[in-house]
């Protein structure tokens, strides 16, 4: 096959992300899971946000992000995903845009306001920084095998998927295409669980997938790893991972991380931050990092402590994308 021409393409939920600060009573007054992720419907989603206070709005989703935070680490990134004709579908097209992520998925038509509006995610942010996500998909669930581009997918030197777009049968069908499309050119497959709520229910076809061989490095943190495998003990779950993936890599939050690869285990701790203003996004900005590292060919170590620092810099700000130079922090 030839050689590939883009780093990373990645498929996941093409969302916007509407951010407001909260008190601890609000989380409990609306039955948020405070620190977690739910998903509601568009009236619930209009519902909560009527409550919500004074907001900020920009691109999201977990893959999305991640690819932001490639791009803005100098390489070069794709990203799948689907919005719909609306303003918030401009916005997400704007944005990656803007960030120097490629993105031509087609918009979904509205009709006479019929078809599902772009996808949002309403977070709300505690004093202490916990981010509490409310999600309704919206859009993104109706991505299909047929909006693939599947040039673009075999260019890519890693094919990028997210857990959480992975429950719904047609963008699961079209994630399950994607893998092919990547194996057949040569090409590698990472996958993140994304978060501890997606397991639920799709646990089985995780395990498929995985024990298919369908995943060259996977990305989750220590709770996902806990619920994907059944175990207690964190010890015994990453041996039983990592017998299944070639590269296993487990987040422990101000833990720092683990990563496994051919008998070769290496932990660090987390990247030093001043203050912690907003959690959100620290997985995605670390899977970047992680990422940008592999497509430079650094070593393991090297990968983890790039990851850690990407997350360092998302999580003092509010927001899931980085502002501050990537490059220069990172230095690949």
């Amino acid at each position: 096959m030839a050689d590939p021409t883009l780093d990373i393409v990645a498929m996941g939920d093409a969302i916007v992300d509407v951010i407001a600060n909260c008190d601890d009573d609000f989380i409990r007054r609306h039955g948020l899971p405070k620190g977690s992720m739910q998903l509601l419907t568009p009236s619930q989603a209009d519902e909560l946000y009527a409550a919500m206070g004074v907001a900020r709005e920009m691109s999201g989703g977990s893959a999305a992000n991640s690819m932001a935070g490639i791009a803005a680490m100098g390489r070069s990134s794709a990203f799948i995903g689907q919005v719909a004709e609306d303003q918030l579908g401009l916005i997400f097209e704007h944005d990656m845009h803007a960030l120097g992520v490629r993105f031509d998925t087609p918009p979904l038509p509205m009709g006479n306001g019929s078809g599902p509006p772009t996808g949002r995610c309403l977070i709300l942010v505690t004093p202490d920084g916990q981010r509490t996500m409310n999600t309704s998909p919206g859009a993104s669930h109706e991505l299909s095998s047929e909006a693939l581009d599947r040039d673009l997918i075999a260019s890519a030197s890693i094919l990028f998927l997210e857990g959480y777009l992975f429950g719904p049968e047609k963008p699961r069908a079209a994630m399950m295409e994607a893998i092919k499309i990547a194996h057949a050119a040569n090409r590698k497959v990472a996958f993140t669980l994304s978060e501890s709520v997606c397991i639920a229910g799709r646990k089985e076809s995780f395990g498929q997938m995985i024990d298919s061989g369908g995943v060259d490095l996977l990305f989750c943190n220590q709770d996902e790893a806990f619920q994907l495998t059944g175990r207690t003990d964190l010890k015994n779950a990453l041996t039983e991972l990592s017998i299944k993936v070639p590269t296993l890599v487990v987040t422990k939050g101000a833990e720092g991380a683990i990563a496994i690869e051919n008998g070769e285990r290496i932990s660090i701790p987390a990247a030093p931050v001043g203050e912690v203003v907003d959690t959100t996004g620290a997985g995605d900005l670390f899977a970047a990092g992680f990422l940008a590292a592999r497509c430079k060919g650094a070593s393991l170590e090297r990968c983890l402590w790039t990851g850690a620092i990407a997350a360092a810099e998302v999580i003092q700000h509010y927001g899931a994308r980085p502002i501050a130079d990537l490059k220069e922090l990172v230095k690949l």
